[in-house]
């Protein structure tokens, strides 16, 4: 009798438990991905596409303060589904319109918060909600990111070797990356996002954030114990001391013990796990700004993306005129000139206009008449853009930026934030509402990836968060931008937009590349750097040599300067992570072609099916025959595009093809 008192009660037991424990799956709308959420004492998701598995089971929580987790011992209250297909408007972007489809999943559980699930044809995306009264404490968000096999990844550590991740929250997000199994990644250093792992069939997987807005971006972290990534965020500083570079930055000497403190009724941002079936799908994956917060912005009729005639990079180290370079009248209003004559909307002032060392835009030097730059320019059809260290500018922004913008000034670059805690994720916000009051566009460099606020503020016109031009300034030899320039497209860019500041005149083949300051150079050839302007996406783009380079270079400097900044559709032609891409981008009725590759030379068959019926031409540069010594040998020809519509094209090492198609 005891005995089977004793099994009736297992059985029972085991039943409840059963019962206890429910599983909830998520289906894309082509059926290929499918995601099994299961409650049980804590909540873990899973992900497959097709026959691949994407990720293992991974669980997630978030602790608040109080010892309340969500995500321990949950009680599923409610689901809702729901099934969307809309379109969004892009206007500032890589395509006019951004197609919105998913199937999502909300499981609603006692407590007042949820998760959200949405699964996309091209991957899934999950994020917490609450509904809590008054203010809330996050202590931490709990994420391990598991996988049955130890996959390939391509890793970019923080670009700080500090000993401890107190020390490498303070980084500028800009590193390359490191192409190794999970478990054999550098445990004791935080890695930034995007993060790319391959899968099996040649699938991949690209973990990232969207909808940043009140709390601390994500770092990963890895195990060397078995094929996992853990989440890891910057706790919220408690105090802060101006300085670091020329003392226009806030360095965190104490922080609290907590994550975040914001509103209890709230969504978090979107965890965003993108799947690509190719590697060249990556190329073109609108994931991050389908999930940002629509327009906040209203009328934004005034946003004017262009090209931007840039200062810093050549070190103001123009020729041929008879007044001495530098930061000074005389040497804008030669920019100013050069930008008017080929049509080039901006001149940006870059670091040096305003007194240094005082953190205050209101004190410009004796050398620069800004009002009469500005008027200057505006008689040329040549707005002015300046830059701004992130303290200077953050100490009185409304004031800073009503002024400028009274004077005529059309933007800020602003530089050297240097964290992703939440109080430098809401000073972004802040920026962007500030500056779209005033029509002032704003360029974040010294910053993390973007997250969508390109979309929720459309006046943010570009990012930094990339390992740029600027790197080959000071970098050794032995550093290699080729197979970084055909490794980001897939990986960085999914974020959103990129600063990468293009369009050297000087060019070093392999072996002959040197970091000189004053006169800087690209690694590659000439038409690698033309390329960068079709293939990298940039709003509001740089030409980062002097203008005294570009005079020289006409042909070049009239493609660069021709070449759109948002465009109205984006195909993705070919490409291998790290070894070469390319893509097609078309603004009204012209079609431009960009194709990069590593140091192998390549050749290429480009499917240009997508042009339709017709005959069509096109401008091309391509390498030329003595390109791989000389990388600024180029020949450019004028084409009939072949009635087949493939397009044979051969690249130098390091080298690149740019093309217009027209009819």
């Amino acid at each position: 009798m005891n005995c089977k008192l004793v099994c009736l009660t297992l059985f029972l037991a085991s039943g409840l438990q059963a019962m206890a424990q429910k599983s909830y799956q998520l289906d894309s709308p082509d059926g290929k991905l499918k995601t099994v959420v299961n409650v049980d004492k804590t909540i873990s998701f899973s992900v497959s596409h097709e026959e691949t598995e994407v990720l293992a089971p991974s669980s997630i929580s978030m602790s608040l303060e109080g010892d309340e987790i969500l995500g321990l011992h949950a009680k599923v209250a409610k689901v809702t589904r729901s099934a969307v297909n809309k379109v969004i408007p892009s206007p500032f972007y890589k395509k006019a319109e951004v197609t919105d489809s998913y199937n999502g999943m909300s499981l609603n559980f006692k407590g007042n918060w949820s998760i959200e699930f949405r699964a996309y044809n091209d991957g899934l995306a999950y994020r917490f909600v609450t509904r809590k009264k008054g203010d809330i404490v996050v202590k931490s968000e709990e994420a391990s990111y598991n996988f049955s096999k130890n996959y390939e990844t391509f890793a970019p550590y923080v670009n700080s070797k500090a000993p401890t991740f107190e020390q490498q929250f303070f980084n500028s997000f800009e590193q390359p990356y490191v192409n190794e199994p999970i478990t054999e990644l550098n445990s004791g250093r935080l890695m930034i996002l995007p993060f790319l792992v391959t899968l099996d069939n040649g699938k991949n997987l690209c973990i990232t954030e969207a909808d940043l807005e009140d709390f601390p971006g994500m770092f990963l972290n890895n195990s060397t114990e078995k094929p996992s990534l853990k989440a890891v965020h910057a706790p919220y500083p408690k105090t802060v001391e101006q300085g670091g570079h020329n003392r226009l930055q806030m360095l965190v000497k104490q922080r609290e013990d907590f994550i975040a403190k914001t509103t209890g009724t709230r969504t978090f941002p979107w965890r965003a796990f993108i799947v690509s079936e190719s590697d060249k799908q990556l190329a073109d994956n609108d994931m991050v700004f389908r999930l940002a917060s629509p327009n906040r912005a209203g009328d934004v009729s005034w946003v004017k993306p262009g090209k931007v005639a840039w200062d810093w990079w050549n070190d103001w180290n123009i020729y041929g005129v008879d007044f001495k370079a530098g930061i000074n009248n005389e040497t804008y209003k030669y920019y100013i000139d050069f930008a008017s004559a080929h049509g080039i909307g901006y001149v940006i002032l870059d670091e040096g206009w305003s007194v240094n060392l005082k953190a205050d835009l209101m004190q410009v030097i004796p050398e620069i008449d800004l009002k009469g730059l500005i008027e200057y320019g505006k008689s040329k059809n040549v707005d002015i853009i300046l830059w701004a260290g992130y303290w200077a500018f953050h100490r009185d922004m409304e004031k800073v930026v009503k002024h400028y913008a009274e004077m005529g000034v059309k933007g800020f670059k602003v530089d050297f934030m240097d964290r992703d805690d939440q109080q430098m994720v809401n000073f972004l916000y802040e920026a962007a509402r500030i500056c779209a009051k005033y029509k002032m566009m704003v360029d974040f460099h010294g910053v993390f990836k973007p997250t969508g606020l390109n979309r929720t503020y459309p006046n943010v016109i570009n990012y930094e968060g990339v390992n740029g031009l600027e790197q080959l300034k000071w970098s050794p030899e032995s550093y290699d931008m080729v197979t970084y320039d055909v490794t980001i497209p897939f990986i960085r860019m999914i974020a959103g937009p990129m600063d990468y500041t293009q369009g050297a005149m000087r060019n070093a083949a392999r072996g002959c590349y040197r970091p000189i300051n004053s006169e800087p150079m690209s690694q590659g050839t000439r038409c690698r750097q033309l390329a960068t302007y079709v293939i990298f996406e940039s709003p509001f783009n740089m030409l980062c040599d002097n203008p005294s380079n570009y005079i020289r270079e006409e042909e070049c400097t009239e493609f660069i300067a021709s070449v759109p900044t948002v465009w109205d559709q984006t195909v993705s032609l070919d490409g291998k992570i790290s070894e070469y891409v390319a893509i097609a981008r078309r603004n009204g009725a012209d079609w431009y072609i960009g194709a990069l590759t590593n140091w192998d030379s390549r050749e290429l068959e480009l499917d240009l099916s997508f042009l339709g019926e017709g005959t069509f031409k096109a401008e091309i540069f391509k390498d030329g025959v003595n390109a791989d010594r000389a990388g600024r040998d180029y020949k450019k020809e004028i084409i009939t595009i072949p009635a087949n519509k493939k397009l044979q094209i051969k690249m130098a090492p390091g080298g690149g093809f740019a093309a217009r198609i027209f009819k």
